[in-house]
């Protein structure tokens, strides 16, 4: 089940890294041509928002290209070895492009697998060849595998891009090799003594029984999952991003959070006792110390002698005094209460309501600018 789990997993990560994830990029639209979808100005090629948020519950944008700018990491000639192999469940990737108003030529000239006794060639929705259209579109990338044989095999999917003029957009042809696994799709036999099946692959001739509440079956006896949920019979849900420092997946997008952890992904601590002095919680009876502060709960303090008269302690024996106040405690001194302004007025007096009364020839928040005179002409004129 932990396997399987991160294979599931492994299929979101697959489409984040596929194309690189990226912070979602939300383009303003553009009033002067609303022709062009979501503002997209030039070239632009994402993940289709739809299936990412089928699979994490979250509809956004991951980019390959954008604004006629290919991500940098596709042109790293290590991207392909860095991904992971895409899981058997996983059987089309659909995308989105558009070319901004502009025109391009387009042509998958590579569409290959190593092994094509597992893997069938990757095909496409639309033509291999023709003109990226202007407004949004979507297209899918189909893997298909045999179904006679369980195994990885390699895929090589190529994409090139040029202008009305012939020439390449910067970054392309886009030359990426996957890897895939597929799972023979047998027949379901019962065993010697017809008690129970003997293979879990392929269509299920008891999926109306086993396709829980977070699926059907549907009439290739397969269950069909509802978003969020993937899984032979839909019993995984998927969160997104991923639950954090051991938290389970219950639900899609739901973390159960264990002792000590809490947060939407499990990603903040909980303290049992409470942090001191400016302290914050981080993570499981952890505390982030404010400046000056030190020890499990910040309750111990870097000034030996601790600061007085309302002084706040700023390092190792030092303390920051208010105003009138001085000395490594803030010992000496008187602490001038009518002093109210946020900073010092440079020419000028500060007043009880935060503001400067400044001097003759000066001006400014902070009297710290001087006033323009305009010059007198001696001639008269």
């Amino acid at each position: 089940m932990k396997r399987f789990f991160e294979e599931i997993l492994s299929s979101i990560v697959i489409f984040i890294i596929f194309f690189i994830l990226t912070k979602p990029i939300h383009s303003k639209r553009n009033n002067h041509n609303k022709d062009l979808d979501n503002g997209e100005q030039g070239l632009s090629l994402w993940i289709n928002e739809q299936q990412l948020k089928v699979l994490s519950g979250y509809a956004f944008r991951v980019y390959a290209i954008h604004n006629s700018c290919v991500n940098i990491d596709l042109r790293d000639p290590n991207f392909s070895q860095k991904l992971p192999t895409i899981p058997s469940e996983v059987n089309s990737v659909n995308f989105t492009w558009t070319s901004g108003g502009k025109k391009y030529n387009y042509n998958f000239d590579r569409l290959e697998s190593s092994d094509k006794n597992i893997l069938k060639p990757p095909t496409v929705s639309i033509k291999t060849k023709g003109r990226i259209p202007k407004r949004q579109k979507d297209f899918s990338i189909f893997l298909p595998c045999t179904g006679n044989l369980s195994g990885v095999a390699a895929f090589g999917i190529g994409l090139l891009i040029q202008d009305r003029h012939g020439k390449q957009l910067p970054g392309t042809p886009l030359r990426l090799t996957f890897n895939k696994e597929c799972a023979h799709r047998g027949v379901y036999v019962y065993d010697r003594n017809n008690t129970s099946l003997t293979t879990s692959q392929g269509p299920d001739p008891e999926c109306d029984k086993k396709c829980n509440s977070n699926g059907h079956c549907n009439p290739e006896k397969v269950c069909q999952c509802k978003n969020g949920y993937m899984g032979q019979y839909c019993q995984t849900a998927l969160c997104y991003p991923q639950c954090m420092n051991g938290g389970s997946c219950v639900a899609p997008n739901v973390c159960s959070c264990p002792p000590g952890y809490q947060g939407k992904h499990c990603e903040g601590g909980i303290c049992a006792n409470k942090c001191l002095n400016g302290g914050k919680c981080i993570q499981k009876d952890k505390c982030k110390c404010s400046k000056g502060y030190f020890g499990p709960r910040c309750e111990m303090s870097r000034c030996f002698i601790p600061c007085k008269n309302g002084g706040k302690c700023i390092g190792t024996n030092k303390c920051d005094c208010p105003l009138g106040l001085r000395g490594d405690h803030c010992e000496i001194g008187q602490r001038d209460k009518s002093y109210r302004c946020r900073k010092p007025c440079v020419h000028g007096e500060c007043l009880t309501n935060r503001t400067c009364k400044c001097q003759e020839g000066f001006t400014g928040r902070f009297c710290n600018q001087r006033k323009w005179k305009p010059r007198i002409d001696e001639s008269g004129s």
